[in-house]
């Protein structure tokens, strides 16, 4: 008996049978945490405007809203997004500097966030582009301020600070109170061939338009 010449029955078996559970490893536990925090870290945002004209004209996509660029203080949310009108639906991907890291909403955004973002848009009939960038910004701050030092008379003394801050923030060392020369001011302060006047306390001020931070530290020649 040929098969399009089964019983009805029969044909109705074959069909239900064919519905098999799909292999292990490829199903999505949406209840998993990991998948919830990409779902919320990783997402396109894709706002499709189509009209009665629009869908009866298939066609490459069109970008209707450019993206522009966001500018983010460190710790807070950004989003980029671009308007399209597509039809076919487009299949959006977003990149991030390089193909291998797709986003598009940064939460809690810190400075590695920052880069050139890329959206391509594609249909049957075609493909375009576009791109922006995020901006983080960062307060100034002293992630590590110079620790105090006794050192000899003749060797040189090094005062060091990690400072970090986007803009890159302006630095300035302290004598005392007395502001240092301009053509000292470093992440790094060097005390040549020490002398009994350099000792003191010392201070480093870093400042940019979101912030302010200084550390403290004693210099004592022997």
């Amino acid at each position: 008996m040929s098969g399009d010449k089964l019983p009805s029955s029969l044909r109705t078996y074959k069909m239900s049978k064919a519905k098999t559970a799909p292999p292990p490893g490829c199903t999505l536990n949406i209840n998993d945490p990991q998948v919830q925090e990409a779902a919320i870290r990783f997402q396109a945002s894709y706002r499709g405007h189509r009209s009665r004209k629009e869908l009866r004209e298939k066609g490459p996509p069109k970008i209707l809203q450019e993206l522009r660029d966001v500018v983010l203080v460190e710790g807070s949310a950004a989003k980029l997004e671009c308007r399209v009108s597509a039809f076919p639906d487009p299949f959006i991907v977003w990149h991030k500097d390089d193909p291998d890291f797709v986003a598009l909403v940064v939460r809690d955004g810190v400075l590695a966030d920052l880069g050139k973002y890329i959206v391509k848009i594609k249909n049957p009939f075609g493909q375009t582009s576009g791109y922006a960038c995020i901006l983080v910004e960062v307060p100034a701050k002293i992630s590590r301020g110079p620790g105090s030092i006794k050192a000899k008379r003749g060797t040189t003394v090094v005062l060091k600070a990690e400072i970090s801050g986007e803009p890159p923030p302006d630095v300035a060392w302290l004598k005392d109170g007395d502001d240092i020369d301009e053509d000292d001011r470093w992440h790094n302060l060097d005390l040549k061939n020490a002398k009994s006047s350099d000792a003191g306390k010392y201070e480093v001020f870093v400042e940019n338009n979101l912030g302010t931070d200084q550390s403290f530290a004693r210099v004592d020649i022997l």
